[in-house]
């Protein structure tokens, strides 16, 4: 026998179908917002504890706002939930949000869950249908806690986030933590990819009949499922454009006229393929096509294809337990499988799609040894900077005020290495804006620390040319509000204060000359307001501090620079470091 499902998604097989025994029942149990097991293995003699969510079909428990029920997530519980290249907040299903927010207090009390964590068990959050995603939401909850790290297993679950969801997933190293099982053509886990409706209504009505066992045998609807597959495909056509590298300008203009499903795959997907075969993907963009393409009607019946999707959806455990005795499983990412690829019914089309997704994957590893190659080319002109830093400081007058005068000859070849290094980070910038690079690549402890240090080195001298062509006039200051600071500065600050773990805007060093120039001028403009004042008071904590763990280089306390002329012409009463500042300032002057 080959490899099992167990071993290809990290979890042993005898803790899947207890799990998938135990989601079901809990999804029935709308009285108890959780059900909870002790599974034991048989092999080690452990044990495993499954904690299994309850259900609702309920529309209004599925679809809030129209026409998805899409919220930014709330960073307060999840604050790694972020893009940190200025892509914004992930965005989730609000319901499935509201719903596990309401489980929260009690599960994060559950007596179960505290001795797991005291005994060092392994824990499982399981969720079937509706329950999926607040099995989801639970564990990144707990990865993000550092308190245990829970395996998720759901089954028949809708998509919950959007790309920003599961890119951060990949990013933090969360995504193997996430299995997902899902029969070929049950429609619940393609519904979030249509906007909310009568159809999904019936949907749901029919099985909140048939799950609360009043209605043993409801009335099926009728006419839904071309409408939710059509919408899905919209949605697997637009992406797999992208993943062909196609830029049409059309594509984005019917984008702007009709709104398409924000919601996308994320972990890895176990496709039943209905005759005891499974197929297992972690590659988002294909499970994306496959969710899709082996839903398609081909030449199937509608009629007969629209009651499988129903039927299929309340088949989990017998189908789980004839696949895992089985045991016929292939792994879509490790190499050629198309004769259970046929299984699962896959025009050519939808197999030049997958085609497109493993070749997006290679693209982005290809990116990646290419930013690699970058960095001797990076780190020549950094050390021209540092070269010219150091005569800066030999003449007195400090790196930040020397570029911005531009008087002699190495100011002029300190511009063009600025400038060349510049067009390399942008190259980066709009890699990073197409998901073009490996989901972990801010994470990468090289490019946070070449980040850093071009932050540091280079950004002074874009301040102190934006400062002096006063462009602050055209654009607005350079750090304040949106501000005019390029996004190559914004991403390499936000994954070093990511990795430190640290605020958002706490790593801004490299900023200090621009927020010494903007209080320059805004004292002009407006004299000693209090906002003005606490602006200054707040500068001047930031430059203690950062000279003391030395992240701002100490020239900027040169007599004749720019910061120390102005903090000079400052009145006493504006200062509340003075003592401080003057000590530092002369310790400077002493050590030249």
């Amino acid at each position: 026998m080959g490899e099992t499902v167990g071993n290809l998604i990290g979890l042993n097989d005898e803790v899947i179908h207890p799990a998938a025994t135990l989601a079901v029942e809990a999804h029935n149990s709308p009285s108890k917002q959780f059900l909870v097991k002790k599974i034991k293995i048989r092999h080690d003699y452990s044990s495993v504890v499954v904690l299994a969510f309850s259900g609702s079909m309920f529309p209004d428990d599925w679809f809030g706002q129209p026409p998805f029920g899409k919220t930014k997530i709330d960073t307060g519980n999840f604050p790694s939930l972020t893009s940190l290249n200025d892509g914004g907040d992930a965005v989730v299903n609000g319901s499935f949000l509201r719903r596990f927010n309401g489980v929260l207090d009690k599960l994060s009390h559950a007596k179960e869950l505290k001795e797991a964590i005291e005994k060092k068990r392994q824990v499982v959050f399981s969720g079937y249908s509706s329950a999926g995603p607040i099995a989801i939401l639970a564990t990144v909850y707990f990865l993000e806690n550092r308190t245990l790290s829970p395996r998720c297993l759901t089954f028949g679950s809708p998509l919950l986030g959007d790309r920003i969801f599961g890119h951060v997933l990949r990013r933090e190293g969360w995504s193997d933590y996430f299995t997902h099982f899902v029969m070929k053509y049950d429609i619940i886990p393609r519904i979030m990819l249509s906007p909310s409706s009568t159809e999904q209504e019936q949907i749901l009505n029919y099985f909140k009949s048939k799950f609360d066992r009043k209605n043993i045998n409801p009335a099926p609807p009728s006419g839904f499922y071309l409408t939710v597959v059509g919408n899905a495909s919209s949605v697997a056509s637009y992406e797999a454009c992208h993943l062909m590298g196609c830029r049409n300008p059309s594509l984005d203009i019917i984008k702007s006229f009709i709104e398409l499903s924000p919601y996308r795959p994320s972990g890895t997907y176990v496709f039943c393929t209905g005759n005891g075969n499974l197929v297992v993907v972690k590659n988002p963009n294909a499970v994306l096509q496959i969710l899709i393409h082996c839903a398609e009607l081909g030449e199937s019946n509608t009629a007969e294809v629209e009651k499988r999707s129903l039927d299929e959806h309340s088949a989990y455990l017998s189908e789980l337990k004839e696949c895992l005795g089985m045991q016929a499983v292939v792994s879509l990412d490790g190499g050629p499988a198309t004769a259970t690829l046929n299984d699962l019914g896959l025009s050519p089309q939808a197999m030049l799609c997958l085609q497109a997704a493993e070749e997006f994957e290679n693209r982005r590893s290809r990116n990646l040894e290419k930013i690699r190659n970058y960095l001797e080319k990076i780190e020549v002109e950094l050390e021209m900077l540092r070269k010219y830093k150091g005569n800066a400081q030999i003449s007195r007058l400090g790196y930040y005020d020397s570029f911005k005068l531009q008087n002699e000859d190495d100011d002029f070849h300190a511009n063009v290495s600025r400038l060349e290094i510049a067009g390399i980070w942008d190259e980066i910038k709009e890699m990073l804006k197409e998901f073009e690079l490996p989901d972990d690549f801010e994470k990468k402890p090289e490019f946070i620390e070449i980040g850093k240090i071009y932050r540091r080195l280079v950004e002074p001298l874009d301040i102190a040319n934006f400062y002096r062509h006063r462009k602050d006039k055209e654009t607005g200051p350079y750090v304040i509000g949106r501000g005019a600071r390029p996004k190559r500065y914004r991403f390499a600050q936000r994954w070093l204060e990511h990795d430190e773990n640290k605020p958002f805007g706490s790593r801004s060093e490299s900023c200090f000359c621009a927020e010494v120039e903007q209080l320059g001028i805004d004292i002009k403009e407006k004299g000693y307001l209090q906002e003005i004042k606490d602006r200054i008071h707040q500068l001047e904590r930031n430059l203690i501090a950062w000279i003391g763990d030395e992240s701002l280089d100490d020239d900027v306390l040169l007599e004749n620079s720019t910061f120390v002329k102005w903090w000079r012409d400052l009145p006493l009463k504006c200062k509340s470091e003075s003592d401080r500042i003057e000590n530092l300032i002369r310790g400077k002057a002493d050590r030249l």
